[in-house]
């Protein structure tokens, strides 16, 4: 896919302000300062269309981004461990679960987790989550390029592990780095694929 296009549209504090169109959508999701708004960035070309901070919790709204004027890219805030009140952090969590539920027109989530770390029960928790409510979902491991290739194949075979508990068939898990562009093809290509089928 070619990324023609690539503009801002709305932050919103609620899904009832959201966008209300009949384009697909896609949603980037992680624990905090897990590399989501540099990944997004990465994906569209651009250096600031979404926000990126050292701070953890800079994403506390749903950024909508509308992608090649016929199909939106998602930044929704992060879940754990923020610098943020326990209501702001409750607040966040129901926005979270509101757009998840009730989204009608989400294609894809693309959960990121951060590929130096073994796997976060609260990373495993929300995936598990995703697939009692059958939302459709992608693993996306970040920041590939701070590790070995042997540290890269230790942690898929921690994860695939840890998720062939739960799971009689494992979820599609993708490497990225935002820094090498590795992932971009194969993210793109899936919305791609996902868009030709979309019925508008």
């Amino acid at each position: 896919m070619i990324i023609r296009s690539a503009e801002f549209k709305i932050s919103s504090p609620s899904l009832k302000l959201c966008p209300k169109t009949k384009l697909p959508e896609y949603a980037f999701i992680g624990r905090s300062n897990v590399g989501k708004s540099s990944l997004i960035n990465m994906l569209v070309n651009r250096t600031h269309l979404a926000k990126t901070s050292v701070k953890p919790g800079k994403t506390r709204l749903i950024n909508y981004f509308l992608i090649n004027g016929n199909w939106y890219m998602v930044d929704l805030p992060g879940y754990g461990y923020a610098s943020a009140s326990k209501a702001e952090i409750t607040k966040w969590g129901n926005l979270i679960d509101e757009y998840l539920m009730k989204q009608k027109n989400l294609s894809y989530l693309f959960v990121l987790v951060d590929s130096r770390l073994k796997p976060q029960k609260i990373d495993i928790d929300f995936i598990n989550n995703l697939g009692f409510n059958r939302i459709p979902f992608v693993i996306v491991s970040t920041k590939i390029d701070k590790i070995s290739k042997l540290q890269i194949t230790n942690h898929i075979k921690l994860y695939n592990k840890e998720l062939e508990k739960t799971w009689d068939e494992l979820p599609i898990h993708l490497l990225s780095s935002s820094k090498t562009s590795q992932g971009r093809n194969e993210i793109l290509n899936l919305i791609e694929n996902t868009n030709n089928e979309w019925h508008f």
